[in-house]
């Protein structure tokens, strides 16, 4: 299995990378100290311009960048170039319901192609190789974020996007699938349609899986490569940064290595905004060092980790981050799509005939995660007239469907049925067990 490196800024001696680092960090602050007012006004008042700039330490002078941040500038006010630029645009979820806009220049998908390029070469995939991606394609970036970086280093790309597993499994027999790109619960529903339609998972070519968009614990791979008799490799990656490509495993498995020639990482005291030293666990902060069309300024993630630079034996020098441990803040991760239990709360105040009392459920069925409002109605009669029932049901599921933009199972309930608390409600009920 050849995990060749991609190119040379992998192994870059460490002050040459600091240099390479410094040198980009002052090109970004000044393209968005100059085109974005947002960046201006904050790089004002931490009396931070631009020129002052002259040690990558003192990025931590700028306050962090946040999605309440991205909402208050839907939907292009953190843009530093004119719109004739964007030639892409992708978004995910907002904490309001408002999706998070990011736009690309050219250049911009250039470089996130090569990032991605470099991902997929960790985890040994090459040019004889053939990639399933099971992503959806749209404004979600994964689907086309793997697709591109895959192409760029001579994969056979299968686009066959989300859903449909009994397609899934005939591209795979079929067109000799050698790679499979998905969240790692989607390829565990896969192994079990597998073993459910008595495939053997012997008579297929599958051998490396390029997994995100969803927590992956150690648990979960070893059952994936246990099902599907494949090498289970994560990637990380963020909408706000740029989509998959920021960090990806090598075929040593010690660290997700962090393209951090493209992208600054810094970890946090989460509750003092402190930066730590490597090796201390904390929230994860990422600043683009050449983003054109959407300079993020330490963005804070609030995804938990750490960081470490010890070498690592595939050869490649960049600073390494651990899986991501959890988050700081309520959201959920379904099927690889970011909800907040806000953007929930936004749909059902909104709705006529129900409570402000609910509770969101989530489980997981056959490796696939499963989302369920409870709700009460405020009129319990309801409940036995079975046509308007279903008819605010479905309009509930709309609406949340809409927002969400996936399915959940909607419970109308007798007034007064959820459990009242003097203290802080109880919104959320997490039954995977990952």
């Amino acid at each position: 299995m050849n995990a060749a490196i991609w190119n040379r800024e992998e192994t870059l001696a460490p002050e040459a990378m600091r240099t390479l680092q410094l040198e980009r960090l002052k090109a970004t602050l000044a393209r968005a100290y100059e085109n974005v007012p947002f960046y201006a006004r904050r790089m004002q008042a931490a009396g931070l311009v631009p020129e002052s700039v002259e040690r990558l330490e003192d990025l931590a002078r700028l306050p962090f960048v946040t999605k309440t941040d991205l909402r208050d500038q839907y939907p292009k006010g953190l843009f530093a170039v004119p719109d004739r630029e964007v030639v892409r645009i992708h978004a995910s979820s907002g904490t309001t319901g408002k999706p998070v806009v990011a736009g690309y220049t050219r250049n911009d998908l250039e470089n996130w192609t090569e990032c991605v390029a470099r991902i997929v070469r960790m985890a040994g995939v090459s040019d004889g190789d053939v990639a399933q991606v099971a992503f959806g394609y749209g404004l979600f970036t994964g689907g086309f974020g793997l697709h591109y970086g895959l192409e760029r280093v001579g994969c056979t790309v299968i686009p066959a996007s989300s859903g449909n597993s009994e397609r899934q499994v005939l591209l795979m027999q079929d067109l000799g699938t050698t790679v499979l790109v998905s969240t790692p619960s989607y390829a565990l529903h896969l192994a079990e349609i597998l073993e459910d339609s008595g495939v053997n998972r012997d008579t297929l070519r599958l051998r490396v899986g390029l997994f995100g968009g969803e927590g992956h614990t150690e648990a979960m791979k070893h059952e994936i490569e246990s099902r599907l008799g494949i090498l289970d490799t994560q990637n990380y990656g963020l909408t706000e940064i740029v989509g998959p490509g920021v960090s990806g495993e090598c075929l040593e498995a010690c660290g997700l290595h962090i393209n951090e020639d493209h992208f600054y990482p810094e970890i946090i005291d989460p509750d003092t905004g402190e930066v730590l030293p490597d090796g201390q666990e904390g929230e994860l902060v990422l600043t683009t060092l050449t983003k054109e069309a959407l300079p993020m300024l330490r963005y804070r993630t609030r995804d938990i980790t750490r960081l470490y630079r010890e070498p690592c034996r595939c050869g490649r020098t960049t600073v390494r981050m651990a899986t991501v441990r959890g988050r700081t803040d309520d959201m959920l991760i379904i099927r690889g799509v970011n909800v907040f239990p806000s953007q929930i709360e936004s749909v059902l105040v909104g709705i006529e005939g129900i409570g402000p009392h609910y509770l969101i459920i989530v489980t997981s069925e056959h490796y696939m995660d499963k989302l369920e409002v409870q709700v009460e109605l405020v009129d319990g009669s309801l409940l036995e007239r079975y046509s308007e029932l279903e008819r605010l049901t479905a309009h509930i599921r709309h609406q949340l469907r809409t927002v969400l933009q996936i399915d959940a199972k909607v419970t109308l309930l007798n007034p007064k049925t959820l459990e009242r608390t003097t203290g802080k409600s109880k919104r959320v009920l997490d039954l995977r067990n990952r």
